[in-house]
C-alpha cells in the first residue's frame, strides 16, 4: 500500500478496502490476454473501443448498406469487378461438369454395368442441362446458372434458388430451376406471426434456431414499381416428401447466422479509396497532358474566358458556367498587365504503381488471390508464380466444392429422383433405401482445370505422378485439360488406326521414335 492508501484506510476503513479489492481486480485484470491484446493500460489500445455484438447486430442489421457498397464496387471499382470475376472463371469458369460415380459395390453391380449406368444418366443429365428449358426464365442453361449464381452470390452475400416443377413442350424433365436476388427474401411489411416464430431479414426460424422458411418478395423492394408488394411464405423443405423447395446459397462466418456477407465486405474501404486515388490520379494526368496555363491579372478586366480558344465543335459543357475547359494545344490571349504561370502537378506519379501494389498485396490476402492473379502481373520467377497459382487454387478448389455440394449435387439429385419416377433411368431402390439413394446419386463435379505456366514441366510431372501410383490417367487429363480420358483414349485409338490405314506411320517407326525420345530424355 502506497502512503496515501493508508491514509485513507486509517480514516475510512471500509473506503481503503474498496480501493485495495479494486486494485487487486485491476492486476487480475491485466494477466494473460489482459496484459496484451485485451490490456486496458497500454496506450496504444486505450483509444481501441470494440463493441461486441451477436450475429443479429453485427451482421444482421448491416447487411442491406453492405450489399448495395458491394454492387456499387463491382459496377465501378475494376479491381473489385476483377476480384469476382477472376474467381468466378476460375470455380466454375464455362460450367462444373457431371461426372456419376456411384457406389457400385453397395449396389451389387459389376464395374461395366456400372460404368453404362453412370453413362446413360450423363447423357440424360445433359439433356436437360444443356437446354434452356431448365430456367424458369428461359435464358440460361444450367452450367450458365452456376455462372449467375455463384457471381450474384459473391457480390450480394448470397442468392437462392427455387425448384419449381413446371412441364413444358418437347422436354421430358419438368424440373425447373428459378434464381432469386438476395434482396428478395425480406421481412414483410404487414404479417402477424406466431410468438414462438421469428424472422430474421426474411429467413423464418423456430425457437430452436432452425431454419423454417423463407419469406419472398414479389416485386424488388427497391424497385421503382408502384404496386404494392406481396411476400411469398415458402417452406425450406416439403412437408411430406422432405424434399428442398429452396436452395439457400452463403458461406457462414459465424453460428446463428441467417443471411450472407458480401465477399469484398472487409475490404470495401480500401476498394473505395483506391478507386477514389485511381480516378485523381487519372485526372491529374490528363489535364498535366494538356499543357495547362493560368492566367494571372493585377486589374479585375478579363480580356479572355477559358475556352474560347477551342473550338464549339469540341466544347462538352459550354452551358455550365461555372466549368473551365482546357484542350490540347489551345492559346489565350493575354491583356494588359496580364502573364502566364505554368501549372506542373508533377504527373504521371511515379509513387502511383508501389502504392497501389502494396494495397492490392493487403486486398488480395483478405480475399485469397495473390495480387500477381488479382492484377494479371505474373513478372516474378517461376517457382514465384506457380506458388501463388498453388495459393490461389487451394481458395478455388474449396469454393467449389462448396459450389458443388450445395447448387449441383442437390439439383442433380432432384433431377434424378424424377427421371427415375418417370421410368427414363432405372434404379432398384431408390426410392426405398436412403444407402441405395445415396449410391446412386454420388457424383464429382469438375471445373476448368488449373492454369499452367509451364506446360512441359506440368505434363512431365504429371507423367511421374501416374507411373508412381500417386493418381490415375483419369485424375491427370481432368486436372490438365478438364477432358474424358476414356473418351480421349477412345478416339485415340480411331485416329492411330486412321493413320495406320493411311500409311502414315507404323509399329516400327514409332518404336524407333519411343526409343529416340527416351535416348534424348537420359542425356538430359
Amino acid at each position: 500500500m502506497n502512503v496515501l492508501d493508508k491514509v485513507i484506510s486509517a480514516v475510512s476503513p471500509q473506503t481503503g478496502l474498496k480501493r485495495a479489492s479494486a486494485r487487486k481486480q485491476l492486476q487480475v485484470m491485466n494477466q494473460g490476454y489482459g496484459n496484451h491484446g485485451a490490456s486496458t493500460k497500454k496506450k496504444s489500445l486505450l483509444g481501441w473501443l470494440a463493441g461486441s455484438g451477436s450475429a443479429l447486430e453485427d451482421i444482421e442489421y448491416n447487411i442491406d448498406k453492405l450489399r448495395g457498397r458491394s454492387r456499387d464496387l463491382f459496377m465501378g471499382a475494376p479491381l473489385a469487378t476483377g476480384a469476382l470475376k477472376t474467381m468466378r472463371t476460375n470455380v466454375i469458369g464455362s460450367g462444373l461438369k457431371l461426372n456419376a460415380q456411384i457406389d457400385y459395390e453397395y449396389l451389387n453391380l459389376t464395374t461395366d454395368q456400372a460404368d453404362l449406368w453412370e453413362t446413360q444418366v450423363e447423357r440424360e443429365f445433359s439433356l436437360w442441362a444443356d437446354s434452356l428449358h431448365c430456367d424458369v426464365q428461359r435464358m440460361n442453361n444450367f452450367y450458365e446458372l452456376q455462372q449467375l449464381a455463384f457471381l450474384s452470390w459473391l457480390a450480394s452475400g448470397d442468392v437462392f434458388a427455387l425448384l419449381p416443377v413446371i412441364p413444358r413442350v418437347g422436354m421430358p424433365y419438368d424440373l425447373r430451376v428459378k434464381l432469386i436476388e438476395a434482396d428478395r427474401v425480406c421481412t414483410p411489411n404487414k404479417q402477424l406471426l406466431n410468438q414462438d416464430n421469428k424472422i430474421v431479414n426474411g429467413v423464418e426460424v423456430t425457437p430452436a434456431g432452425e431454419i423454417f422458411a423463407y419469406h419472398i418478395a414479389k416485386n424488388h423492394p427497391h424497385s421503382l414499381s408502384v404496386q404494392n408488394n406481396e411476400w411469398s411464405r415458402v417452406p425450406k423443405f416439403g412437408a411430406k416428401t422432405g424434399r428442398p423447395n429452396i436452395i439457400h446459397l452463403m458461406e457462414s462466418e459465424r453460428p446463428e447466422q441467417r443471411r450472407g456477407v458480401p465477399i469484398l465486405a472487409p475490404v470495401m474501404e480500401s476498394l473505395k479509396q483506391l478507386s477514389r486515388y485511381t480516378e485523381a490520379e487519372l485526372m491529374a494526368a490528363v489535364i498535366s497532358g494538356m499543357y495547362t496555363v493560368f492566367v494571372t491579372t493585377e486589374t479585375n478586366e478579363k480580356t479572355d474566358e477559358f475556352g474560347s480558344g477551342i473550338a464549339d465543335e469540341d466544347l462538352i459543357d459550354e452551358q455550365d458556367d461555372t466549368s473551365l475547359e482546357l484542350g490540347n494545344g489551345s492559346v489565350h490571349f493575354l491583356g494588359e498587365n496580364e502573364k502566364i504561370q505554368e501549372s506542373n502537378p508533377g504527373r504521371p506519379n511515379v509513387a502511383f504503381d508501389g502504392f497501389v501494389t502494396s494495397i492490392c498485396r493487403q486486398i488480395g490476402a483478405a480475399l485469397e488471390i495473390p495480387y500477381e492473379l488479382l492484377l494479371k502481373n505474373f513478372t516474378s520467377s517461376y517457382s514465384a508464380s506457380r506458388g501463388a497459382l498453388l495459393e490461389a487454387w487451394k481458395m478455388f478448389r474449396m469454393r467449389r466444392d462448396w459450389m458443388a455440394n450445395d447448387f449441383c449435387q442437390p439439383i442433380y439429385e432432384e433431377f434424378l429422383a424424377e427421371g427415375i419416377a418417370k421410368g427414363r433411368i432405372h434404379a432398384p431402390g431408390f426410392f426405398t433405401d436412403p444407402l441405395a439413394r445415396k449410391a446412386y446419386s454420388t457424383a464429382e463435379w469438375n471445373g476448368p482445370s488449373q492454369g499452367q505456366l509451364d506446360p512441359l514441366k506440368e505434363v512431365k510431372a504429371a507423367e511421374k505422378r501416374v507411373d508412381n501410383g500417386f493418381t490415375t490417367r483419369t485424375r491427370e487429363t481432368i486436372e490438365l485439360t478438364s477432358g474424358d480420358f476414356f473418351k480421349n483414349h477412345a478416339l485415340r485409338v480411331r485416329e492411330e488406326k486412321a493413320r495406320k490405314d493411311g500409311g502414315l506411320t507404323t509399329e516400327d517407326t514409332s518404336s524407333e521414335k519411343g526409343s529416340k525420345n527416351e535416348s534424348e530424355e537420359v542425356e538430359e
